[in-house]
C-alpha cells in the first residue's frame, strides 16, 4: 500500500531575521502591526442608550392600557412595535463580540476591483474604522469571496444588493496568538516563526494544491514522500503533533467552499450531510450552528441542541462552538437528553438502567416498525391527555403480541424470517417488566425495576403521540429553534423523529453522518433513501462532502478495501496527503507482540512527545492485557480508557474500538485482528473501517493466531 505521493515535499530553510523575512511575512506584519495600533488607539465604542427607548415604550404602553387614546390605537400599537424592534436592535449592538485585541482575525484578503485594492480580515467579530476592516467570517457575502475563491481567481458576487467583480489578489490564512504573528499559510508557502533569540521564520514549500479548496484547507494537508519512511512508527513531526490539545480543533480559516455552502445554506428546512471518515460533517454541524447564530442571536440559547452520539465525542467537539462565540447552545449525547426529559414527565418511573438488556429487545425497540405500531395502538385506543395514560400505552403495547406481529410483518423487513420470533422474546420479556413495573408502582420495597435505555425514547414518544409537545421544566412546550444530530447513521428513526417533533415551525435541523461507519445495529438505520422516509421527510436532497482531510491516502484506501460491497460511492474520495504504507505484523503470542509495540512506543516517545497514540483492541480482556503490558514494559504515558474517559493529550491511550467512534489519533495501532474476533460480516468490516479511519498519519496492525479473512491482500505484512 505504498504511493508515490505528488511530489510536494516540503523542503525548510531559515528566512532569515524580521528584516530579511519573505515578502509574504513582511506584509502580514505590517498588516498585524496596523490593526494592532488602530485597535489600541482606539476609543471605546458609544453605545446608544435604552433610556429613550424604555421611556417611550412605557407612556405608549401606558396609552394602551388606559383606553384614553382609542382612536389612535392602531398607530399606537404600529409604534408600540417599532419602538420593541428597535430596543432589541441596540441591545444586540451591545451584546455583539468584540474583536479580540490578543487574535484579532485569523485570515487576510486582498482584493481589487477597478484599480483600487482593498485589505479585508475575517475574525470573530466586526470593526470597520480608519482603513482597517475585519468583518465577522458569519457575515457574507464578503465572507463567500475567502471560501469560494482561489488566489488569482476573478469573482463575482453580490455586495448589498449590487453586483461586485474583481480579482483574489491575496488569500491568506494566519494565526495571531497574544498579538504576535507566529503562523501565514499561503499559495507561496507555508510560513512558521522560530521559537527563541533568532526571530527568523521557516519556509515550507509545496506546490498548488491538487484541488481548489482541498490541500489548501486542510488542517494538516501537507504531501509527503512516502519512501522517506522506514520500519517505525512516526517520521512527520509536523503531522499535528504541535498541538498539544488533540480536542477537534476551530478551523474557520480552512473551511472548503463545498462546507461553507452548507454552512451558509437558509435555517428553514432539513438539511441532511453525508460523507467519508474525516471529511468535515461535525465540523460543518457546529459551523453552522454559529453562522445562524449571526442572523439569529436566539439560536445562542438553550433553544439549540447539538446532540452527538457518546460521552467521548461530546468532550471531543465541546470547546469549538464557544471559541466561535456562541456559549449558551448545549451539547448532549442523545441518551442523556433522552433520560432528563423521560425523568421529567414520569417522575415515578425509576432512574435506574438496566445493562444487561438482550439484543433483540434493544433491536425491536428502536426498531421503526415500534413507532408506527405504537402510533396505531393509540388511534385505537382512546384515552385522556395525561401522563398516566402514556405510561400505559408504553406498556400494554409491549405485551399486544397480535398488534405487534401485524405491524413487524408489514414494516419489518429487515427482520428477516425470524421477526416472529423476535417480537416473541419481546412480549415475553415486557410481561416480566410489567410485573415489575405494577409492583413497584404499588409501592412493594422489594422490587428493583430498571427500565432499559431505549424505553425513553418510546415513552417520550407515547407523550408526544398522546398528550402534545414535551414540555420545559417551565411546564411550556419544548422548541427547538436548531437541531444538529451528528453520526446520526447510529441513531433511530424514532429517536429522531421525537427530537424533529421538537423543533419549532421553521423545522431546522441538520442531520450529518456516514452509512460506511454505521455500527450500533439495533439502530434501525439501513440507508439515507429508508431513514428519511421512516422519518416522513421523502425526497430530501443528501448533501456529500468528497475531500477527506483527516487521514493520509494510504489509510483511507486501506479503510475503504476493509468495506468491501459496503462500500457507497464507486470513487475514492478525494485526499490531502500521503503517510507510510499501512502495516500488519503477525505474532506467534501477545508477548512478542507487546514487546514489539513497546519498543516502537518508546521511540515514538521519545522522537515526538506530542504525539496521541490509540491502541485499539477487540475486547475489554484484551484491552486489560495489552494495557498491563505496556505499563510494564515502561513504556510513558500510557492510560487505559474505560468508560470513554479520554484525555485528548498527548501520549497513548488503550481501549476498545468501540469507544473511538467520531475520534481520531495521530497514530493508530490495531491489535489482535484475529478471525474470531473479526469474522466476515458487514459488522466486523464495518468496525474495522471506523477503527482504521481514526488514524491521522499512520496505521499498524497485529494479529497473535489466525489473521481474519477481511485482511487478506489488504496490508503489507511485516513479520
Amino acid at each position: 500500500m505504498n504511493d508515490e505521493g505528488d511530489g510536494s515535499a516540503p523542503l525548510s530553510r531559515n528566512a532569515g531575521s524580521a528584516g530579511e523575512a519573505p515578502a509574504v511575512v513582511r506584509e502580514e506584519q505590517a498588516l498585524l502591526d496596523r490593526v494592532t495600533d488602530t485597535l489600541h488607539e482606539a476609543p471605546p465604542p458609544k453605545m446608544a442608550s435604552e433610556e429613550p427607548i424604555v421611556r417611550e415604550l412605557e407612556r405608549v404602553r401606558d396609552a394602551l392600557v388606559s383606553g384614553t387614546a382609542q382612536s389612535d390605537e392602531v398607530a399606537l400599537t404600529d409604534q408600540w412595535h417599532r419602538q420593541k424592534a428597535l430596543l432589541r436592535q441596540v441591545r444586540r449592538a451591545k451584546e455583539a463580540p468584540e474583536v479580540d485585541l490578543a487574535s484579532p482575525y485569523f485570515a487576510h484578503l486582498r482584493l481589487g476591483e477597478n484599480g483600487v485594492e482593498r485589505d479585508l480580515c475575517l475574525g470573530r467579530a466586526t470593526y470597520i474604522q480608519r482603513g482597517v476592516r475585519i468583518v465577522d467570517w458569519r457575515n457574507a457575502p464578503v465572507s463567500r469571496v475567502f471560501y469560494r475563491y482561489e488566489q488569482g481567481e476573478d469573482y463575482e458576487e453580490v455586495f448589498a444588493g449590487r453586483p461586485r467583480a474583481g480579482r483574489v489578489i491575496a488569500r491568506r490564512t494566519v494565526s495571531i496568538r497574544d498579538r504576535v504573528l507566529d503562523r501565514i499559510e499561503a499559495p507561496e508557502g507555508i510560513f512558521v516563526a522560530e521559537t527563541g533569540e533568532s526571530g527568523g521564520w521557516i519556509q515550507t514549500h509545496r506546490e498548488r494544491p491538487r484541488l481548489a479548496g482541498g490541500e489548501s484547507a486542510a488542517l494538516r494537508a501537507h504531501a509527503v514522500d512516502s519512501d522517506a519512511f522506514s520500519r517505525r512508527l512516526g517520521g512527520d513531526p509536523e503531522v499535528g503533533l504541535h498541538r498539544i490539545d488533540k480536542r477537534l480543533p476551530e478551523i474557520t480559516g480552512l473551511i472548503d467552499p463545498d462546507q461553507f455552502e452548507l454552512i451558509s445554506r437558509p435555517s428553514a428546512g432539513f438539511l441532511a450531510i453525508r460523507g467519508t471518515a474525516g471529511s468535515g460533517k461535525t465540523t460543518v454541524a457546529l459551523h453552522r450552528i454559529a453562522f445562524l447564530a449571526f442572523d439569529d442571536p436566539k439560536v445562542d440559547s438553550d433553544e439549540t441542541l447539538f446532540v452527538v452520539f457518546s460521552p467521548a465525542l461530546r468532550s471531543y467537539v465541546g470547546h469549538v462552538l464557544p471559541a466561535l462565540g456562541v456559549n449558551a447552545v448545549g451539547i448532549q449525547t442523545y441518551r442523556e437528553w433522552a433520560s432528563t426529559l423521560r425523568r421529567r414527565h414520569f417522575p415515578r418511573l425509576p432512574g435506574d438502567v438496566r445493562e444487561d438488556t438482550p439484543t433483540v429487545v434493544q433491536r425491536l425497540k428502536l426498531h421503526p416498525a415500534m413507532g408506527v405500531a405504537l402510533a396505531e395502538h393509540i388511534r385505537r385506543n382512546e384515552g385522556p391527555q395525561t401522563p398516566a395514560q402514556a405510561l400505559d400505552d408504553w406498556s400494554s403495547l409491549l405485551t399486544h403480541e397480535r398488534l405487534l406481529f401485524d405491524v413487524f410483518d408489514r414494516e419489518g423487513e429487515d427482520l428477516g424470517g425470524s421477526r416472529r420470533s423476535a417480537v416473541t422474546q419481546l412480549v415475553e420479556y415486557a410481561r416480566r417488566r410489567n410485573e415489575e413495573l405494577h409492583a413497584w408502582l404499588g409501592g412493594d420495597d422489594d422490587v428493583q425495576l430498571e427500565l432499559d435505555a431505549e424505553d425513553d425514547t418510546l415513552l417520550l414518544r407515547a407523550w408526544q403521540l398522546r398528550i402534545g409537545p414535551l414540555r420545559s421544566r417551565a411546564r411550556r412546550p419544548v422548541r427547538y429553534r436548531h437541531v444538529a444530530v451528528d453520526e446520526v447513521q447510529d441513531f433511530s428513526p424514532l429517536e429522531v423523529q421525537v427530537l424533529i417533533d421538537c423543533l419549532d415551525e421553521r423545522r431546522s435541523i441538520t442531520l450529518a453522518g456516514d452509512t460506511q461507519q454505521h455500527v450500533v445495529t439495533h439502530s434501525g438505520f439501513t440507508s439515507w433513501s429508508d431513514f428519511l422516509g421512516k422519518l416522513g421527510i421523502p425526497g430530501t436532497e443528501i448533501e456529500t462532502l468528497q475531500i477527506s482531510y483527516r487521514s493520509s491516502r494510504e489509510i483511507v484506501e486501506f479503510g475503504l478495501s476493509v468495506l468491501g460491497d459496503l462500500r457507497e460511492d464507486e470513487a475514492p474520495p478525494i485526499t490531502t496527503k500521503s503517510g507510510p504504507p499501512v502495516e500488519f505484523f503477525r505474532f506467534t503470542d501477545r508477548g512478542a507482540c507487546v514487546v514489539f509495540l513497546a519498543d516502537a512506543l518508546n521511540d515514538l516517545a521519545r522522537s515526538e512527545p506530542l504525539a496521541s497514540v490509540a491502541v485499539l483492541t477487540p475486547s475489554r480482556e484484551l484491552t486489560e492485557i495489552y494495557y498491563r503490558g505496556l505499563v510494564e514494559s515502561e513504556v510513558p504515558g500510557v492510560r487505559q480508557v474505560r468508560n470513554q474517559d479520554f484525555t485528548f493529550s498527548p501520549g497513548i491511550e488503550v481501549t476498545e474500538i468501540e469507544q473511538v467512534k467520531g475520534l481520531e489519533f495521530d497514530y493508530v495501532l490495531l491489535v489482535d485482528i484475529t478471525d474470531d474476533a473479526f469474522p466476515e460480516g458487514s459488522p466486523s468490516r464495518r468496525l474495522l473501517h471506523v477503527a482504521a479511519t481514526r488514524a491521522i498519519h499512520q496505521l499498524w496492525l497485529t494479529c497473535v493466531g489466525t489473521p481474519s479473512s477481511i485482511l487478506r491482500g489488504l496490508a503489507a505484512e511485516r513479520r
